[in-house]
């Protein structure tokens, strides 16, 4: 999502920044300039005497380094970080902010700086904070400012100044605190929290039920929640209130073209569903018409998209059924698959492209010289005519058609006594 670049609720739009003041101070009105500071003052690290000595003693015909340099050289990296350390500019680990002592005056006084004055002006304080962070869109940075802000006027222990005119620090803290709630609900928006986001425009509403941004980062957050409902009524009532607010507009649209997009999606989903209804309906009828038994595992083989299906048209009571069909040879051990085998297709019918088999060495497998059995639905075996139409083996027979698939075993004939005792030896085990 884009960034979004808005002034801050409290920036004065009246002001001309560029207008020079009217009397500005002359150069003798100002006085002399400072003295520059001294070399020493102009330090930033304090110098390590005993190491510089060692330095020096270990070339004694190097030139004498600078302050600035000598307070840098006398002083090894770690060291230098940890002087840093101590400085709140540049701290990254307040645990290690203190000296042996475990204190650090100068973040002492910064902390109790921002704790100066009455409530209100110490929540403004940390507001005008974050508004600076967000025009430097750090939205971590300023999202902890807001809530700063918020914590200080929802503090139960009040260890502030008391407000010399109370209506006027009532005013304030009200100000404030729908700022920062909007504020945040924005760096919430920057940073992908929307759930928050919304939660901080609530707030915001409860106080001002008319605070457009409330609206507009609410129906955003929404929208990229792909809440429609919620994000469409949040752009409504902001533009209810303001007509011709181009964000809201475009918000608006946008909730408008992805709710189009998702009611086509669904209607085409519900069209498919129902023309999936009519062809298992129609299928259905078509089996039990035909008197064709068909059961269901809870462990069906992996075909893809092959299945009992009517063709040329899957919705026309006139179509012809095809079955996926596996030929099973077991007395060597191989097999053949027909993806859709005709019920008015006899096994010969395929059986006459399939042979003469590549790996048939003993050319036992011819038209003629084998024999076709089914499994009934009991285990037993039934033998199949080569000639007759699927159709004719599977109606009203015993032999049932099991996960949408007709297996057919096919047995040299000279082997059919073979085959069949093994089968029943099977059946008993």
């Amino acid at each position: 999502m884009g960034q979004i670049e808005e002034l801050p609720d409290d920036f004065d739009e009246s002001l001309d920044l560029n207008k020079q003041t009217a009397n500005p101070p002359s150069k003798a009105a100002a006085g002399p300039p400072p003295p520059p500071p001294s070399a020493a003052e102009e330090t930033v690290f304090p110098i390590n005497e005993g190491r510089l000595r060692e330095m020096e003693a270990g070339a004694p015909d190097a030139p004498k380094m600078p302050p600035q340099m000598a307070a840098v050289r006398s002083h090894t990296t770690d060291e230098l970080a940890a002087i840093m350390n101590k400085t709140p500019l540049f701290m990254t680990d307040i645990d290690q902010a203190g000296d042996e002592d475990g204190e650090n005056q100068m973040l002492d006084a910064l902390i109790a700086m921002q704790n100066e004055g009455t409530r209100g002006d110490v929540a403004q304080n940390f507001r005008e904070q974050g508004n600076e962070a967000a025009r430097e869109k750090r939205w971590i940075d300023a999202k902890d400012f807001y809530t700063r802000a918020i914590s200080v006027i929802f503090a139960k222990v009040d260890k502030w100044e008391k407000p010399e005119d109370p209506d006027k620090e009532k005013k304030l803290l009200r100000q404030v605190e729908e700022a920062s709630y909007i504020n945040r609900a924005l760096c919430n928006l920057e940073l992908g929290n929307y759930r928050s986001c919304t939660l901080d425009c609530a707030s915001v509403l409860k106080l001002n039920p008319k605070n457009i941004k409330a609206f507009y980062r609410s129906s955003m957050a929404c929208f990229t929640l792909d809440k429609l409902e919620e994000a469409e009524d949040a752009a409504n009532r902001g533009l209810a209130l303001d007509p011709e607010n181009k964000p809201l507009q475009t918000v608006a649209s946008k909730v408008a073209e992805r709710k189009a997009a998702k009611e086509r999606i669904a209607a085409k989903r519900k069209a498919e569903e129902e023309r999936l209804r009519k062809e298992k309906q129609l299928l259905d009828t078509a089996l039990k018409a035909r008197e064709i038994r068909t059961r269901k595992t809870n462990q069906p083989a992996d075909m893809e998209d092959a299945a009992i299906r009517l063709t040329p048209d899957p919705l026309s009571p006139e179509s012809t059924l095809e079955f996926p069909t596996m030929l099973l040879y077991p007395m060597d051990a191989e097999s053949d698959f027909i993806k859709s085998f005709n019920e008015l297709n006899s096994i010969q019918d395929h059986l006459e492209y399939i042979f003469p088999l590549p790996w048939d060495t003993k050319k036992e497998y011819t038209i003629n010289s084998v024999d076709c059995f089914m499994e009934t639905m009991t285990g037993g075996l039934v033998k199949a005519g080569k000639k007759v139409s699927l159709l004719q083996i599977l109606s009203g027979s015993k032999v049932e058609v099991v996960d949408q698939l007709v297996t057919i075993y096919i047995v040299p004939t000279a082997k059919t006594d073979k085959f069949v005792a093994e089968m029943k030896a099977r059946k008993m085990s």
